[in-house]
């Protein structure tokens, strides 16, 4: 058996073998492409050994194990922050880390991530490229407001994007070039609308004949864009075993630095997908206002305080969302409020 670590930056992946005894077996370089990856499995095979590699999870890491995996190897996708917490270095260089990733996977000791399949990975590029367009339609708006602002002008209007709104633009003096540059963002607005009731088109389709959607769809605070972006970036749901597994994956969970009887907690750890964080805080924003969850947020707020009250009760919401998402979605059930423990007695 051989252990490839696998070292990759923009243009370059650099490349350390080595065998069952940590001897060192090839060192080379290549380009990250589909040729040089067919070339390099080439080389490697003149060894006649199967080959185990790792390669740190960051974009364009995906590329590299479908390829190699395709020309026999069995890839992993390490973990970049654990990695380096397993494997410290005083001197850091491309080469290092190839070595240090290999000598992880020869002594079976690679913090692996999850990799989705096809399936989830197209799921989850339709609901972000949404959001994407969505947070650029917004940026056009502002700057759009931002003219105004400059110039003087007030919005009487509740919607300036309506037909009231877009009849009292075409009324306002505003000079060049600012004329030109809010003219061509409204019909830049206009556009990114379009392919935006495309996408949502796309996606309640598809979320029609999703497993998890119709049950995520009962939950407060979660319709259909929402729903279908939970379960994207969930995956599947069997790999987390408990709740705070699942928790522990949105990344709303705070650090913890106990030592003896101290028990400090940090800032949110920030793991796992940021779309899911933002589709959680989007649910936690509505339910907050339903009947089930409206008291306790607005205790919780009340006790934390006015600064920060709002803020810590969203994301205690969010968890329990989280917890209420992996009880339905293991149980394959809907939303279900819990009730008391134990029957009521007159």
């Amino acid at each position: 058996m051989l252990y490839a670590g696998l070292d990759l930056s923009r243009k370059r992946l650099d490349v350390h073998v080595m065998d069952e005894d940590g001897s060192t077996v090839e060192v080379t370089a290549v380009h990250p492409d589909a040729d040089a990856l067919r070339t390099l499995t080439a080389v490697v095979s003149r060894h006649r050994q199967p080959v185990t590699a790792v390669v740190e999870s960051m974009n364009g890491a995906r590329f590299v194990h479908d390829q190699l995996e395709r020309w026999g190897w069995d890839v992993e996708l390490a973990d970049a922050v654990r990695a380096k917490g397993l494997a410290p270095l005083a001197a850091k260089t491309d080469k290092i880390d190839a070595r240090v990733l290999a000598e992880l996977a020869r002594r079976d000791i690679v913090p692996e991530i999850w990799l989705p399949d096809p399936s989830v990975r197209e799921a989850r590029e339709r609901a972000r490229f949404r959001l994407h367009l969505v947070r650029h339609r917004t940026a056009l708006k502002n700057r759009i407001h931002a003219t105004l602002i400059a110039f003087g002008h007030p919005v009487p209007v509740s919607d300036l994007f309506g037909k009231g709104g877009r009849e009292l633009l075409e009324r306002m003096a505003i000079p060049e070039p600012w004329s030109t540059t809010l003219t061509t963002s409204l019909a830049m607005v206009d556009e990114v609308e379009r392919e935006i009731r495309l996408c949502e088109a796309e996606l309640r389709r598809l979320g029609a004949d999703h497993a998890y959607v119709p049950h995520l769809m009962t939950v407060p605070g979660i319709g259909w864009v929402l729903g279908y972006t939970i379960a994207a970036e969930i995956g599947d749901i069997d790999r987390f075993a408990s709740p705070k597994k699942l928790a522990g994956y949105t990344g709303l969970c705070p650090r913890v630095h106990q030592s003896g009887q101290r028990d400090r907690r940090g800032a949110l750890t920030k793991h796992g997908p940021k779309h899911l964080r933002w589709a959680l805080i989007e649910a936690a924003t509505t339910a907050a206002r339903h009947p089930l969850y409206k008291e306790r947020y607005q205790r919780t707020k009340r006790r934390v305080g006015k600064q920060r009250g709002p803020s810590i009760a969203r994301l205690q919401l969010a968890r329990d969302l989280t917890t209420a998402i992996w009880h339905m979605l293991t149980k394959d059930e809907p939303f279900a409020p819990a009730g008391p423990a134990c029957p009521l007695v007159a």
